[in-house]
């Protein structure tokens, strides 16, 4: 499954909001079922970010939730997360065609 949150920061709050999500990524990689995260900026709205994480499934994601260190670092980032729906179940993937 993938966690997609999108962010509104101002720009003037755009280094710590990097810094603190950078953060929140290192706790949750420590987490049982992460597979991979991203911070992603938008190139035509500089105040739009996204922090994107990839998890085994959603009992994993929760789990990880639960955690100390990832209540400490990473829930307070959702007080700039949009109000959306965030967890997605993946149905294909596809790689890079083969020449």
């Amino acid at each position: 499954m993938i966690v997609i949150t999108r962010h509104t920061v101002a720009p003037e709050d755009s280094e710590d909001f990097a810094a603190r999500a950078a953060a929140a990524l290192e706790v949750l990689s420590r987490r049982p079922g992460y597979r991979r995260g991203s911070l992603a900026r938008a190139a035509d709205d500089p105040a739009l970010w996204t922090l994107v994480t990839e998890w085994d499934g959603p009992g994993a994601y929760r789990r990880a939730l639960s955690d100390f260190d990832v209540k400490v670092s990473a829930v307070p980032l959702l007080s700039t997360a949009h109000d959306e729906a965030s967890a997605f179940e993946v149905l294909a993937v596809q790689g890079p065609a083969a020449d």
